[in-house]
């Protein structure tokens, strides 16, 4: 992630139909100086050449279509601009005062089963003139890219190409995963291991007491609407079976219920099925979707890597003779704020410690499930509750951090856009949500309809509150990645062997990321160099993004053979 002047030697790579690949390399205007047409077989050797001889930054449709192949050939890719993932930031950006047109055939459409996307990944069809219309596309983007005078959108433009390459290679090396551990692990939480068809055995248990108090023996737990009816005869007046709503009561059934339901859910999500389907040869290899969701997390596409419940942690084992290193960052989100902001009095509560143990030395409030009560509830927009009540002390204490986060809900509210630091922009609202704004300022309009236009404007404004700081939280982490790749491609390969991880079985990797969590296999003997490497990366991710402000971003670091805390 250095900065790099404009004479980078860039290749754009496509597939160009019939199984072959056309590398075309560009001169400083974009104009080409040359056409190579490569065979399948030929790809990797190619590529190997120009990554020894005078590496270029590879502009490719995207990585996900590409780089599985050069991987799986042994070839790693240094630098890219991916196309597919800077369209979706480059064409909703408002920091430049043409973005790019909006294109169906540079959309990404693909299932995720994670959080909210605005840029849902599928595949369309090949166009007739593939590298053309690749040489075009990219093209648009520099000319927007130049347009962004600070060099913000560059920044994350190149972030967000990493991501994508970074994605692609936590895949193929996969997340080093003790099979035993985990069978040991439901078989704990869950019984007996079920035959086909059945429940494990506390599932069981669990079923028969709850089917014993609301008195059918046949009940189908799994059917919500059968499951209500029994409730509502026992006298549990509750409209969902959601945790929170049950909770609320205190009817005997209750215990076994809620019981129940948490061990159905690690069953679905992580039993025994999950473990056949997406672990093998002591690996999981999730589907990672690089700025999946609006503010530019990531998602998955398969595995629910960012949903792994914290109990199935110790299954993650590293291999014979390396070890993990798992980093996370404490309190990213307002950290970021401080930065962002430039608000001093904030970075000093953030200073080397605890976020929350600052804010309540600075005296903004006594306790520090206070303070992190009152800072939560600034970013999400709390104003009911202990976050409602607390919140406005913050504002005497960290004005300017407040005065953003307040600035942005504001512009949501009144349906604007608001982006983050390095420039990834908000979806706007819609048609519906500005067609209620519009009908609620009639002179004649329904007094219920304004008080529910104004609930929406309000909910609108939490989430572009929040949109700013959890996508600038997503830009540095997503720097730190790229930084730590950076640095760990340049460690010298190991003796010793991880067959499993592919390409990496040799060499300290990623291995999974989690918003603002890092899990690295490495070799044993580079444990302390591989954690250098991250504590570095974060100082440079900090710098890049806020120069010489003085915010600490901290790590939680450990090098240990299970990533269970």
């Amino acid at each position: 992630m250095n900065s790099r002047q404009q004479t980078e030697r860039r290749v754009v790579l496509v597939a160009a139909g019939s199984g072959g690949y056309t590398a075309v390399e560009l001169d400083t205007d974009d104009s080409e100086i040359g056409r190579v047409d490569l065979s399948a077989s030929e790809l990797s050797s190619w590529v190997a050449a120009q990554e020894h001889d005078n590496p270029p930054r590879w502009v490719i449709r995207s990585a996900r279509e590409i780089y599985p192949v050069l991987l799986a050939a042994g070839m790693l890719l240094g630098r890219s601009h991916d196309l597919l993932l800077c369209h979706a930031i480059l064409r909703d950006t408002d920091k430049v005062p043409r973005p790019l047109a909006p294109s169906e055939a540079w959309v990404r459409r693909e299932p995720v089963d994670e959080a909210p996307a605005l840029f849902d990944v599928v595949a369309h069809d090949a166009p007739d003139d593939p590298v053309s219309e690749a040489l075009d596309q990219y093209r648009e983007q520099r000319r927007v890219l130049r347009d962004s005078k600070d060099g913000r959108l560059t920044l994350l433009t190149s972030a967000e190409s990493a991501g994508g390459l970074i994605a692609e290679e936590m895949r193929a090396a996969g997340l080093p995963w003790n099979e035993s551990v985990h069978d040991g692990i439901l078989t704990e939480i869950l019984g007996t291991r079920p035959v086909a068809g059945g429940l494990p055995s506390r599932m069981v248990a669990q079923g028969e007491r709850v089917r014993s108090i609301l008195g059918d023996p046949h009940l189908n737990l799994e059917s919500q609407p059968k499951l209500l009816r029994a409730l509502h005869r026992v006298g549990v007046q509750v409209e969902s079976t959601g945790r929170w709503e049950l909770a609320q009561h205190s009817h005997a059934v209750v215990e076994p219920l809620l019981a129940y339901k948490k061990l159905s859910r690690l069953l679905s999500a992580n039993g025994w099925g999950w473990l056949a389907e997406w672990v093998h040869d002591g690996r999981f290899r999730p589907i990672y979707i690089t700025g999946g969701v609006v503010t530019g997390r990531w998602a998955s596409a398969g595995g629910g890597a960012l949903q792994l419940p914290r109990n199935l942690r110790a299954a993650v084992r590293a291999d014979e003779g390396w070890t993990l290193v798992v980093a996370d960052v404490a309190q990213l989100e307002p950290r970021m704020l401080a930065g962002m902001a430039g608000d001093r009095a904030m970075a000093r509560a953030a200073q080397g410690k605890d976020l929350y143990a600052g804010v309540v030395e600075s005296g903004a409030v006594a306790t520090r499930e206070e303070a992190k009560y009152a800072v939560l509830g600034a970013m999400y927009g709390a104003t009911t509750g202990d976050s409602g009540r607390l919140v406005p002390r913050l504002r005497k204490v960290y004005p300017r951090a407040m005065a953003l986060v307040d600035k942005a809900a504001r512009f949501g509210e009144d349906g604007g856009v608001v982006s983050t630091w390095l420039g990834r922009s908000s979806p706007r609202p819609s048609m519906e949500w500005e067609a209620m704004q519009a009908a609620a300022t009639d002179s004649d309009a329904d007094p219920a309809e304004v008080a529910l236009a104004r609930r929406r404007a309000r909910d609108w404004g939490r989430f572009t509150r929040n949109f700013v700081v959890q996508g600038t939280a997503a830009e540095w982490s997503l720097i730190w990645l790229a930084e730590i790749r950076h640095r760990l491609h340049a460690l010298p390969e190991a003796e010793l062997t991880a067959p499993a991880s592919g390409i990496f079985g040799t060499r300290a990797h990623l291995a999974f990321f989690l918003h603002d969590e890092v899990i690295l296999h490495v070799p044993r003997e580079q444990a302390d160099a591989a954690a250098d490497a991250v504590r570095d990366a974060a100082v440079v991710a900090t710098r890049r993004l806020f120069g010489g402000f003085p915010i600490d971003v901290p790590l939680d670091l450990r090098i240990t053979e299970s990533a269970e805390k």
